[in-house]
């Protein structure tokens, strides 16, 4: 945090020792007071007020702004040489406009007010009554050194921007198909007399969105029919509207073939695409009323309308206002103490809310646990697994049975061939012969035939008929004098 400083016509000496009481003679075993968590906190609120009885001036960069629905500013003010950081809060009857328009994420900026203790959270906080610029943060110092750099390449000329088209055939949208900005086009377009309207989706927050906005310029571009594009998203912090302020996003938006409405955030988010633009919507609703042309004669009435009521609703704010402040002159300021309150109503809707979003959180985990679970043990689940295994059993059995039909014709082959090789026919074809008589037996002996008899002669390739005109029993014969034994 940045050391303190006091105003200029005044001059403080700050002790954070707290006097200490007179000391009274204990005894040995005595033992100090047990104080209440109240008692506590009502204590070290009276020494920080004590010691802080006059505002001081402190400067830091904004950080974490967040407008509450009571109309209170809450962010943290943070030191950028060091690691400190204070919580601030800011009263909306200490805001004007021109500090709603100064605190923003980035900012650096001057505060004067007292630090406090407020005890439902235990919590350090510092309460700012005024504001004034004190220079840029270290976001504002690289979006303008971007902005400087951009802008000497000539694309935020006055001369690059291109008029809208006034009876536009397709309206373009770049933005979130689910946040409300879709919403509010479509529904001031449609009051207005209608239009065509074609949305590219695109991510308006966080990593990756700047990629998926020059994505999205990139396919509206690739339609003909297309004459003029709505680039928006609603307010946020200077980190929502960061993917904006992204060197490729604006030169997508400067070189697009058609005219650009830029409607980033609400009237005081300023972005660099905002200049990059060919025209600048304060919020996406009014994006929608430029470009979509009021077919309706009874528009100009309504404005005219608006503009007598706004001045008399004016004048008599300022009637009201002039009687409240001479109310409050006499009854005192009650704001304070209504402030207070209405900031621990703050604190306690945000517990709320996060209480509840974490209930909700661990009651979808706990029902996608038992819908794992269930799925698991479903009907379908079951028969699949079954049928899984059945179909590898199946295969198992097709390997067994060819492996079993593998052998058993291995071993067919193998007795075919011994069968083969045991065969007369495979000795009939080496030359030798089988004699038969009539009556089909063999000729195994002279004595099976006797001359004249008919024999028949089996060689490998045919049956020949013989008759017998002699037998001679081999032993008898001399092979020196048998020709046919000499052969």
């Amino acid at each position: 945090m940045p050391p303190v400083v006091p105003p200029e016509d005044s001059t403080l000496s700050f002790d954070f020792t707290p006097a200490a009481p007179p000391k009274s003679p204990a005894k040995p075993d005595e033992e100090p007071k047990a104080l209440s968590v109240a008692e506590l906190d009502r204590a070290i609120r009276g020494s920080l007020e004590e010691a802080f009885a006059a505002p001081v001036l402190v400067e830091g960069e904004v950080s974490g702004t967040r407008a509450a629905p009571s109309g209170h500013l809450y962010f943290c003010l943070k030191d950028e040489r060091e690691e400190a950081t204070i919580d601030v809060v800011m009263y909306r009857s200490s805001i004007t406009p021109r500090m709603r328009t100064l605190c923003v994420d980035g900012a650096r900026v001057r505060l004067r007010g007292q630090p406090t203790f407020w005890a439902p959270r235990g919590r350090l906080q510092f309460v700012a009554d005024r504001m004034q610029a004190a220079g840029r943060g270290a976001l504002l110092e690289a979006i303008e050194r971007l902005k400087t750099k951009l802008a000497a390449e000539g694309l935020f000329a006055a001369e690059r921007k291109r008029a809208l088209p006034g009876e536009p055939r397709i309206v373009g949208v770049v933005t979130s198909a689910s946040g409300a900005v879709i919403h509010d086009i479509c529904r001031v377009a449609f009051r207005r007399g209608g239009a065509r309207l074609l949305l590219a989706p695109a991510q308006v927050q966080g990593a990756g969105a700047a990629e998926s906005i020059v994505r999205a310029l990139a396919q509206l571009q690739r339609v003909r029919g297309v004459d003029v594009i709505v680039v928006g998203r609603g307010g946020g912090s200077a980190d929502d509207l960061g993917a904006f302020n992204e060197e490729p996003v604006v030169r997508a938006i400067a070189a697009c073939r058609v005219p650009v409405v830029s409607a980033v955030g609400h009237d005081a988010d300023v972005t660099l695409a905002d200049f990059a633009a060919d025209a600048r919507a304060a919020t996406p609703s009014q994006a929608a009323e430029m470009v979509v042309p009021d077919r309706r004669a009874r528009s100009a009435l309504l404005r005219r309308t608006t503009m007598h009521l706004e001045r008399a609703m004016h004048g008599r704010v300022t009637q009201h206002r002039v009687a409240l402040a001479g109310i409050a002159r006499h009854l005192g300021d009650p704001r304070l103490a209504i402030a207070s309150h209405q900031q621990t109503l703050d604190d306690r809707v945000a517990r709320l809310t996060g209480r509840a979003k974490a209930a909700i959180a661990r009651r979808r985990d706990a029902l996608v646990r038992a819908q794992n679970r269930l799925a698991y043990v479903h009907p379908r689940a079951v028969i699949g697994r079954e049928r899984a295994e059945i179909v590898r059993l199946d295969e198992k059995l097709d390997r067994v049975w060819a492996a079993s039909l593998a052998e058993r014709s291995a071993r067919l082959h193998r007795a075919t061939a011994r069968l083969d090789a045991l065969s007369p026919l495979r000795v009939l074809g080496r030359g030798y012969a089988i004699a038969t008589r009539d009556d089909g037996h063999a000729v195994r002996s002279a004595a099976d035939v006797q001359p004249g008899s008919v024999v028949h002669v089996r060689v490998r390739d045919a049956r020949i008929d013989a008759r017998v005109e002699g037998v001679a029993r081999i032993d008898a014969l001399d092979p020196r004098t048998d020709p046919d034994q000499r052969r």
